[in-house]
């Protein structure tokens, strides 16, 4: 966990920037020694919310399978898969 002061990212974005990009790691800053913001890359919180997003769609998919929603083993899924592309 890579924790740095308010006064940190003021004085010295450059750097903080730069340890959030080589880290890909969220860094937090704190506020008069509270937790205050976290900061991240934009490229490592772009796929953290992919992850996220496919997570829910799968426990939704699970879900809907507990529910009772038609299920099929992985060879219908293959056959019907190459049945949509003709055939390949």
């Amino acid at each position: 966990m890579i924790i740095k002061a308010s006064a940190a990212l003021r004085n010295d974005y450059s750097t903080i920037s730069n340890l959030a990009k080589e880290t890909k790691e969220p860094i937090y800053i704190t506020k008069n020694g509270e937790g205050d913001l976290v900061i991240m890359d934009i490229e490592a919180f772009e796929k953290r919310e992919q992850m996220l997003q496919l997570r829910a769609r799968v426990l939704q998919a699970e879900q809907e399978r507990i529910d009772g929603a038609p299920t099929m083993s992985v060879a219908e899924a293959r056959a019907k898969t190459r049945e949509r592309l003709g055939g390949l």
